[in-house]
């Protein structure tokens, strides 16, 4: 089941690629801003359940669909990229097996325990 997941993953981080393709930006944005999402965890800073819930709102995906098409609509492509690299980020994580975050840790997944072997 791991390796569907990850195909699954890896074929919807194509379509972030594609996504972004589609935008007016030069190529090298795209590994440059691939891992700003990250920063998210500087939530964990304040604890586990502020950084949880700042990881995932970070790593959501309808919330990076939502953002992207509202930059479509809006005719922003700032907005659009921002929406593009969250989806294709979030894509990525979860192909490495780091899924949404519990509050009882960061290591604490929907995809299973990070480390866990």
């Amino acid at each position: 089941m791991k390796t569907l997941i990850q195909l699954e993953e890896a074929a919807i981080f194509g379509l972030g690629i594609f996504l972004f393709s589609l935008l007016d930006y030069a190529w090298w944005w795209f590994p440059a801003l691939l891992l700003v999402p990250d920063f998210s965890m500087i939530g964990y800073v304040f604890g586990n359940k502020v950084g949880a819930w700042a990881y995932n709102i970070a790593h959501h995906r309808a919330l990076a669909i939502a953002i992207y098409l509202s930059g479509i609509y809006l005719n922003n492509e700032a907005i659009a990229l921002t929406g593009v690299i969250l989806f294709a980020h979030s894509s990525m994580d979860r192909m490495f097996g780091y899924g949404l975050k519990y509050e009882k840790g960061f290591k604490f997944t929907h995809l299973g325990e990070i480390g866990k072997k």
